[in-house]
């Protein structure tokens, strides 16, 4: 099992610091992003008491897997992996009193959070993120598959993240949803570039999650997915399992 200090190999989408997911969306994003946010439930994302789903990724630069459960509302985490013996680690905190955790927290945990979090969520991160400059660039080809698909480019400056100036290129269907994706690193770590399918749509309550994620990372053989993914809405204690 990979050890948390070298999570930082493979944390490679994390760009935002603290956010607290809203009703307000963010002004003047294309059409297509604002469809594309609808279909994965930003609409009913208020009803959402919280996400659980476990992060799996396996390519050249490594191997994790990570459980978290996401409660928006309040902001707590609770973060569930192995250590670099082997050992279960299991860690809860409040994203807003980070300054009062431990360097692992703060260094290691939160980052990865945010990575994965995004790679669940990001559609939502399109409207939410007042950063990034947003680009419809009409229809094109997709990176891998035949057929054409509209092309959003999510560009984030270069002065703000955990990986500034990084690129998010969606491939989005008739269906409003990302069949297809590029993402370009705006810093010199590796990869630099990944290519990937967004595929094995499922529902959870009202979110939808693409749960695999298949392609390459610098031209070498990439995978990711979402497992154990469920929600619990608003005055209810029972989990909703994805399916």
């Amino acid at each position: 099992m990979t050890s948390l200090r070298h999570v930082s190999m493979i944390r490679f989408f994390a760009f935002a610091v603290l956010f607290l997911p809203g009703t307000a969306w963010t002004q003047n994003r294309p059409a297509i992003a604002e469809k594309t946010a609808k279909e994965f439930g930003i609409d009913s994302f208020g009803q959402i008491e919280a996400i659980r789903y476990t992060f799996n990724i396996d390519f050249a630069y490594g191997k994790v897997s990570r459980t978290w459960i996401w409660e928006p509302k309040t902001g707590r985490v609770t973060y569930e992996s192995k250590d670099k013996s082997g050992q279960p680690v299991k860690v809860t905190y409040l994203r807003s009193e980070l300054s009062t955790q431990s360097a692992d927290v703060k260094d290691n945990i939160e980052p990865s959070f945010v990575n994965d979090q995004y790679w669940l969520v990001f559609p939502f991160h399109v409207i939410w993120d007042d950063t990034p400059e947003v680009t419809d660039k009409g229809m094109e080809k997709l990176p891998l598959g035949k057929g054409t698909a509209d092309h959003l480019v999510v560009k984030y400056p270069s002065n703000v993240g955990y990986t500034p100036g990084d690129t998010w290129e969606l491939f989005i269907g008739p269906d409003n949803r990302v069949q297809e994706f590029i993402y370009r690193r705006g810093g010199p770590k590796k990869p630099s570039i990944v290519i990937a399918s967004w595929t094995d749509y499922k529902k959870a309550g009202p979110l939808l999650v693409a749960t695999d994620h298949q392609g390459s990372a610098d031209g070498k053989p990439f995978r990711l997915t979402f497992s154990n993914v469920a929600v619990k809405l608003t005055g209810s204690d029972t989990w909703m399992n994805a399916q």
